[in-house]
């Protein structure tokens, strides 16, 4: 493989980790194999620190194709824990307000999620990397000012309740969706079209355009994995 030249690496970003954290192990390890001093790459789609999954790694003329893959159709898996709420929609912060569960049922939540099928509006979390003034969102949350977020438009083509369970009021869902949908606001969404409120306890992408999480590496094998393609290459 020729990494200078333009590769693209398929990694199954672990959980706590920042999408860049996981693009500068890689380009770190890769630079110091090539002897460069910055091999050039970047990243297709970030993911929470939170969330797992398919996160597509691009070197040198590849990066070029960065922004075409930002617009493919992406697959998450996600888990919701209905009833309560927090500042971020995810486990980042802790529950902030709880709501009422007893009247929902696997019935509700399948007549509910229908309505958020096909082109929607929505809000972005306040505690996103969205630009405001040239600040980033999450950045003016964490000094405390007031963020205002206008709906953007974007389409989930499947959402799908793949698990219900009613005594810990968890839920679980796969979602077909295109650029810009942020499954943190829809779980919030989610919990507000219940009369209840939800937040993310699990989030995995499990493909980003036809790469799938079964074609990526962990940053465990990654090491041993790019040992034997720079010994290809030379």
């Amino acid at each position: 493989m020729n990494f200078q030249e333009g590769e693209f690496i398929y990694i199954n970003k672990p959980y706590g980790m920042s999408s860049f954290g996981a693009l500068a192990y890689v380009r770190t390890r890769l630079s110091r194999l090539l002897h460069v001093k910055r091999l050039k790459t970047g990243h297709a789609g970030t993911l929470d620190p939170l969330a797992t999954g398919v996160l597509i790694l691009c070197t040198g003329k590849a990066t070029k194709r960065i922004e075409s893959l930002q617009y493919a159709s992406k697959e998450y898996t996600a888990t919701l824990q209905l009833g309560a709420t927090t500042a971020s929609y995810d486990r980042e912060h802790t529950v902030n307000m709880t709501y009422p569960i007893r009247h929902i049922t696997r019935k509700l939540i399948e007549q509910t999620l229908p309505q958020f099928m096909g082109e929607i509006q929505q809000i972005p979390p306040e505690y996103s990397a969205c630009s405001i003034g040239g600040d980033r969102a999450y950045k003016l949350m964490r000094r405390g000012e007031k963020v205002e977020l206008k709906p953007k438009t974007l389409r989930i083509d499947e959402l799908e309740l793949t698990h219900f369970d009613p005594k810990t009021m968890q839920m679980s869902i796969r979602v077909v969706c295109g650029k810009g949908t942020y499954i943190r606001a829809l779980a919030r969404d989610i919990g507000q079209a219940l009369s209840s409120g939800a937040f993310l306890t699990a989030l995995c992408r499990t493909r980003l355009a036809d790469v799938r999480i079964e074609d990526c590496l962990t940053l465990d094998e990654f090491p041993a994995w790019v040992d034997k393609q720079i010994d290809k290459k030379d």
